[in-house]
């Protein structure tokens, strides 16, 4: 079985690497030096790449990465440069020995994709822990569709969202449902996990249901506050979870 270990870039970004039998493969390399640079300690040959969505901080290691390993095989939407083998909605990637499932999960950008496989989602900038992404050329709509199609997943699938948003996202959660223990007790987990230098993700989908509003858009206390913040009555998830999300944007913490 594979081993999953993120890899920190920029400020914020997370690459995942799945390693095995001193063979990788890369989701979302915005910079290539820190990857190389684990590859390299641990005598990994990066044999693939993952490409969620096209933004830089995803895609901005690939040109230093084909150089080094001419022959990686690089799948993604077919709107990004560098992609030697698009892929799309249904299509499947085979990687150590498991078939690797592609979700078209648009809303943060139209193009956006997940990763699938059994026990594992790379989720890109779609979901995040406790969170979830910015509607750019996408819409709200379409996010919050594919937000509720990750949340369908099984129970313990691990999450890989590619930002280290957490505590951000969690203090917004605190402010939608200040009574919820379930944010209470993973406020302390995760602010100590991050005192100690640990990522706070993966995350799983139990995990995400019982503290991510965007996934608890049915829940009374998360109606209630998103419809209190847009000063009318809301219903249906769609509505709850715009709010949210447009509340979220202006959030000050």
């Amino acid at each position: 079985m594979f081993t999953v270990t993120p890899v920190r870039a920029f400020d914020d970004n997370y690459i995942w690497v799945l390693h095995q039998d001193g063979r990788a493969v890369a989701v979302d390399p915005g910079e290539a030096g820190p990857l190389q640079a684990f590859l390299e300690a641990n005598d990994l040959l990066l044999q693939a790449v993952l490409i969620t969505h096209r933004h830089g901080d995803h895609v901005g290691g690939l040109p230093a990465l084909t150089e080094r390993w001419p022959q990686l095989a690089v799948y993604g939407p077919s709107t990004v440069p560098g992609i030697t083998h698009s892929v799309e909605e249904g299509c499947s990637v085979p990687l150590f020995g498991q078939p690797f499932t592609v979700w078209a999960i648009p809303g943060h950008t139209r193009e956006h994709l997940a990763f699938v496989a059994p026990g594992h989602a790379f989720c890109g900038d779609t979901l995040f822990g406790a969170g979830c992404g910015r509607a750019f050329d996408g819409c709200v709509e379409a996010l919050a569709a594919s937000v509720a199609r990750l949340g369908h997943l099984p129970a313990q699938t691990r999450l890989y969202p590619a930002h280290e948003y957490t505590l951000a996202n969690l203090k917004f959660a605190r402010a939608v449902e200040p009574d919820n223990a379930a944010l209470t007790e993973r406020w302390s987990a995760d602010t100590a996990r991050r005192a100690q230098g640990q990522p706070t993700l993966p995350t799983t989908v139990e995990q995400e249901h019982a503290t991510n509003p965007f996934l608890r858009t049915g829940e009374p206390a998360v109606i209630a506050a998103a419809s209190a913040w847009r000063a009318q009555p809301l219903s249906g998830d769609t509505a709850v979870f715009a709010a949210l999300r447009a509340w979220k944007d202006g959030f000050a913490g």
